[in-house]
């Protein structure tokens, strides 16, 4: 006999056990097995007001987050949108059937000045990696070093050259992103007056600061990308440190999509990891982003192997001398150019490990 779906008046009541619904086998329960969050209450209390009204709970948010990080929910109003009709996310996340689900505005603010000054969600990384090191899945051994780049969520025609003065909004009318960035212009240039420069991206040491090409008037911070193949965007890096032996990521960061910014990160994850979870690798493989001297002879001295291509600049394509054209005679000590000049050495050590030998531009 056919079946119908009776549609009467509704039920007032229920009675409904959010746990029964959510399957065993649900990668939310596994998760929730592992993770512990006990401590989140008392390290962020500082950051609270002792007055006015109750703040979302941040044990909420930091569920809420890892659900969207498991799950690629990229944007957090698709988080809290999903949240909402999933059941297992609102059990992983502590939250009843009837219960409300956090603004996404909260997310913003939340990032940007409890967590990051509280370091609340490195030390939820950081325990992750721990849980992970106790399992046996980190070989300490050998990583690896890559970095992503994410796209900068602004409108790239609302742009300026990076050379030439713009004229920002007063604090009180900037957003957050521009306060920060003039921020950090102010340091650069505080920084370099102490070391002697004088304020203009210049220091002591003859470096020039090259200015960025193009400048996103909506987030500063992020740097301008150009691909062959791909038309320009605004992005970020985001940075990782990969034990090799199962693919765990043992620290990451995030910062603009600069290749010296991605060495300098590159020093502090490994530094980082060494004081956190006593690993120091015994190799380090990379692509040719990281095929800088600096960095390898970084490596070396701590007894680390780079497995990364070195930066090959050597061959010249605008027709003057390339590296390959000068012959050195070691009994004088000096290079010969393809012209027959000399390039002879002052005998003094730069940084340690370099010498340079000279000659008139006009004889090579």
């Amino acid at each position: 006999m056919l079946g119908r779906q009776e549609s009467g008046q509704g039920q007032f009541f229920y009675a409904f056990d959010l746990d029964k619904v959510v399957p065993p086998d649900h990668l939310v329960r596994q998760i929730d097995g592992l993770l512990d969050l006990s401590w989140v209450h008392k390290e962020l209390a500082p950051f609270y007001s002792h007055t006015g009204r109750p703040s979302i709970d941040p044990v909420l948010m930091i569920r809420m987050l890892i659900v969207g990080y498991v799950f690629a929910l990229r944007s957090e109003r698709r988080l809290c949108a999903e949240v909402q009709v999933n059941l297992a996310y609102r059990w992983f996340c502590r939250l009843g059937i009837e219960d409300n689900i956090p603004d996404h505005s909260v997310f913003c603010r939340a990032r940007r000045e409890r967590f990051r000054t509280s370091d609340a969600l490195r030390r939820v990384f950081e325990g992750v990696v721990a849980l992970c090191i106790s399992a046996g899945l980190v070989g300490g051994e050998a990583f690896s070093i890559d970095a992503s780049l994410i796209k900068a969520d602004v409108d790239k025609m609302k742009r300026a050259p990076g050379d030439r003065p713009i004229a920002w909004p007063k604090a009180e009318e900037a957003s957050h992103a521009v306060r920060e960035y003039i921020a950090a212009l102010d340091a650069a240039s505080e920084d370099q007056v102490g070391d002697g420069g004088d304020g203009d991206g210049s220091s002591q040491s003859g470096h020039r600061r090259k200015p960025p090409k193009e400048v996103s008037l909506t987030d500063p911070q992020a740097t301008w990308v150009t691909r062959p193949g791909v038309d320009p965007f605004f992005a970020y890096d985001a940075n990782y440190l990969i034990d090799n032996k199962a693919g765990i990521i043992l620290d990451a960061v995030g910062t603009r999509a600069n290749r010296a910014v991605e060495i300098a990160v590159t020093q502090t994850m490994v530094d980082r990891v060494q004081r956190r979870f006593d690993l120091r690798p015994q190799r380090l493989a990379g692509d040719t982003a990281y095929g800088a001297v600096r960095l390898l002879k970084w490596l070396v001295d701590r007894n680390i192997t780079p497995h990364v291509p070195v930066w090959d600049k050597s061959a010249r394509p605008d027709g003057t001398f390339s590296r390959a054209d000068f012959a050195f005679d070691r009994e004088r000590n000096v290079y010969v150019c393809p012209g027959g000049a000399e390039l002879t050495s002052t005998g003094n050590i730069d940084q340690g490990h370099i010498v340079y030998y000279r000659a008139s531009k006009g004889d090579c």
